[in-house]
C-alpha cells in the first residue's frame, strides 16, 4: 500500500442495501477479498449485520453488510430490519444494489423511496451485469439516472470482479475527510466464535430443502483453544419442530455427519489450525418468534 496522504484521506460507513439474492454478501467478500458473509443460492442468507472494513491509500470503507430487506413474517425478520434501518442511520453513504434487467421491480422502487427519505447519498449498484447482454445494460443505466434519489450508478459483476474498483472510487467520493477508524489490517469487528457458526449454518443451507435452513440457527456452546491439541467447538444447532431435528439428522445421523465434515474442513481453514467439531440439534419451538431467545443468540 502507498504512503497515505492524511490531508485528503477519506473513511466513512456504507450500508449495502436491497432486496434478497441481489448479490450483497458476494461482492462485499470480492471486495475484501475474504469471506466474511456466508452466501448460498438461497435467498435470505445473511442474518447479522456485519461490518467489513476495506483499505486503500486513499480511504477506509467500512462496509454494513445488511439482511435483504423484505418484508417481515417473524419476529426475527422485524429485528432483522431494525438493525437494516440502523446501519442506514450510522451511514455516511448507501449502497443499494439491484440485479441487471430491462426493468426495475416495483418493490426496488418502493424501497429506494423508502432510503431516500433519510436523506443520505445512494449509489445505485447494477449487479449480475455477466449475466445480462451489453446493450440491455446501458438502457437501464439511462433509465434509472432519471430518478432524482440516486446520486451515482455503477454497473458491475460481484462474481466476476468486474467494476469493483469504479465501485470503490465513486463510494470514496462520498465519505468524510478523516483518519482511518481502524488499523489497517483489520478486516472485520466479528469474533472467530462468529464466524465458526456462520460456517456451519451455511453448510445446513447447501445440504436441506426450502423449509429446513429458515427454521434453524446454530448457537456455539463451547469454544475451547487447547495447546497441542485440537480446539474442541461444541455447536448446537436450533430447530422449531421434533420433525426438523430427525431431517437435520438424517438416516444413522448420515445427513448431520456431512454438514459437520464439510463445516470442519471450512473452519480449519478460516483458523489455521484443527479443531474438533462436536453438533447437537436441539428443539426450540418458535425460536424465530420469541425476542428473548433471539436476542440470546445475539440477534
Amino acid at each position: 500500500m502507498k504512503k497515505i496522504d492524511n490531508s485528503t484521506f477519506r473513511c466513512g460507513y456504507v450500508a449495502i442495501l436491497g432486496r434478497p439474492n441481489v448479490g450483497k454478501s458476494t461482492l462485499l467478500n470480492k471486495i475484501l477479498d475474504f469471506k466474511l458473509s456466508i452466501v448460498s443460492p438461497k435467498p435470505q442468507t445473511t442474518r447479522h449485520r456485519l461490518f467489513g472494513i476495506f483499505n486503500n491509500e486513499a480511504a477506509q470503507i467500512i462496509f454494513l453488510d445488511t439482511p435483504g430487506l423484505i418484508e417481515p413474517k417473524y419476529k426475527l425478520h422485524e429485528m432483522l430490519m431494525r438493525a437494516s434501518e440502523n446501519a442506514i442511520t450510522e451511514a455516511d453513504a448507501l449502497l443499494f444494489m439491484i440485479e441487471a434487467d430491462e426493468a426495475l421491480a416495483i418493490e426496488d422502487f418502493d424501497l429506494l423511496e423508502n432510503i431516500a427519505r433519510h436523506s443520505k447519498p445512494i449509489i445505485l449498484c447494477i449487479n449480475k451485469i455477466d449475466l445480462v447482454p451489453k446493450n440491455r445494460i446501458l438502457p437501464q443505466i439511462e433509465k434509472l439516472s432519471g430518478i432524482q434519489s440516486i446520486n451515482e450508478i455503477v454497473p458491475v459483476s460481484a462474481l466476476k470482479a468486474d467494476g469493483i474498483d469504479d465501485l470503490l472510487k465513486t463510494l470514496t467520493g462520498f465519505l468524510p475527510l478523516s483518519p482511518a477508524l481502524y488499523p489497517p489490517d483489520q478486516l472485520t469487528t466479528a469474533p472467530e466464535r462468529f464466524f465458526v457458526s456462520e460456517i456451519i449454518r451455511e453448510k445446513v443451507f447447501f445440504q436441506y430443502g426450502q423449509e429446513i435452513p429458515y427454521s434453524t440457527t446454530v448457537q456455539i456452546e463451547e469454544f475451547s483453544e487447547r495447546p497441542g491439541r485440537k480446539d474442541y467447538i461444541r455447536a448446537a444447532i436450533l430447530v422449531e419442530r421434533q420433525s426438523q431435528k430427525g431431517i437435520l439428522i438424517g438416516k444413522k445421523g448420515d445427513a448431520l455427519k456431512k454438514v459437520g465434515s464439510a463445516a470442519r474442513i471450512e473452519i480449519e481453514a478460516f483458523l489455521g489450525r484443527p479443531v474438533f467439531l462436536e453438533m447437537v440439534v436441539l428443539v426450540r419451538p418458535k425460536w424465530r418468534d420469541k425476542e428473548s431467545t433471539l436476542r440470546s443468540l445475539g440477534y
